[in-house]
């Protein structure tokens, strides 16, 4: 390992590293119309904590994560749903995030971790010139980017 600081290292790479170059390709995605049961079983199925939520065309249209099901854990327990449909039956629309923040695939690293600072968010997804969504990147993802040293 090089004695460089990481906060250094990482600003002077010879190349940009991009939103594609850490993204998750295909996120997992959940429709609109999709019940918060559904969901929150792909969250826990998958082991994930973000999932972007799209219209029948296939568009971005928000973002849900685990933060938004937690007023609802007294309805999960032990891996099985429980308690009033009610809650679990409603659509993933009522609870999502609608204002959808994203970087394109070109964005450096820098704006991508600027974004979830500044709106304190776990996960921003990708999309393409033509704002099709092309994938997610995650606090995770970032982390794992980071040079670690060895003290």
């Amino acid at each position: 390992m090089n004695d460089v600081p990481w906060h250094t290292s990482c600003s002077t790479l010879d190349t940009m590293t991009t939103a594609q170059d850490l993204m998750t390709e295909a996120p997992v995605t959940v429709s609109v119309g999709s019940t918060i049961r559904e969901a929150a079983r792909l969250l826990q199925t998958l082991d994930i904590r973000h999932l972007p939520v799209v219209n029948e065309e296939g568009s971005l249209v928000g973002m849900l994560s685990d933060r938004d099901l937690r007023g609802l854990a007294p309805l999960v327990v032990g891996g099985d749903f429980e308690g009033s449909p009610d809650g679990l039956d409603a659509r993933v629309s009522s609870v999502m995030s609608a204002d959808v923040l994203s970087v394109e695939t070109e964005d450096d690293v820098a704006v991508v971790v600027e974004l979830m600072l500044d709106n304190k968010v776990g996960a921003v997804p990708v999309v393409d010139g033509d704002g099709a969504l092309v994938g997610i990147v995650s606090y995770m993802d970032v982390l794992r980017q980071l040079p670690l040293e060895a003290e």
